[in-house]
């Protein structure tokens, strides 16, 4: 197990009445060393979980969820559900799965949430996105946009797995690992997806192209 705790070279103040200020502890190791020290409840442990995951957070909810709003929220409250379940990891190997899992359980939340809001309101302002930042193509936005017009109208479990797959590209036992399912059971949510996306997307013309595609399923947009 690489692992250890190194301090600055340069002498840091010591914690008296004549200063407030903490020594900084940095981390330094790999995922077993690094659950360790999160059980533990080491100096920098949490820090160094966000350092490490927060990037591959935020990409799996953005698939799910697209350019949206929520996203610096749904990624705190992954971290925050992190830190307080940390202990219930067992395999340093998982480390990166079990954090896929919390921010695909965190994004079903708000998913479900938003629907019922939806259900109780006879009208709701559709809110368009800014994906400007992350595609500067006007095809390209126009595609998102008509992408996630659709994956919003899915149920949250078929919405998660058709983009966990299609989307991030995960294969069928990642995706089944990190939505918590069997095989079995992940296969069905994606073949829904699939049934409720193809129809709608070959009404939009740039969306139509992708799956006509004989690889569509292997390509990002």
């Amino acid at each position: 197990m690489n692992s250890r705790f190194s301090n600055s070279s340069r002498p840091a103040p010591r914690n008296t009445e004549d200063s407030g200020v903490l020594r900084f502890i940095g981390f330094e190791g790999d995922d077993e060393a690094l659950l360790a020290a999160l059980k533990k409840g080491l100096p920098n442990a949490k820090r160094a979980l966000f350092e490490k995951y927060a990037n591959h957070v935020q990409r799996v909810l953005i698939r799910i969820m697209g350019i949206d709003d929520a996203i610096p929220e749904l990624i705190n409250e992954t971290f925050l559900q992190a830190y307080s379940s940390i202990r219930t990891v067992r395999e340093s190997g998982s480390l990166k799965a079990w954090m896929s899992m919390i921010a695909v359980f965190t994004a079903r939340g708000l998913i479900r949430k938003r629907k019922k809001r939806r259900a109780l309101w006879l009208f709701e302002p559709k809110k368009m996105q800014d994906i400007r930042t992350y595609e500067t193509d006007s095809d390209s936005r126009e595609a998102l946009q008509a992408l996630y017009d659709i994956l919003d109208e899915m149920p949250a479990d078929e919405r998660i797995a058709f983009s966990l797959r299609f989307l991030e590209g995960m294969g069928l036992r990642e995706t089944a690992e990190v939505c918590g399912v069997s095989m079995a059971t992940i296969k069905r949510r994606i073949s829904r997806a699939e049934d409720l996306f193809v129809p709608l997307a070959n009404k939009h013309p740039l969306l139509s192209e992708w799956v006509a595609r004989g690889d569509r399923w292997q390509v990002r947009l």
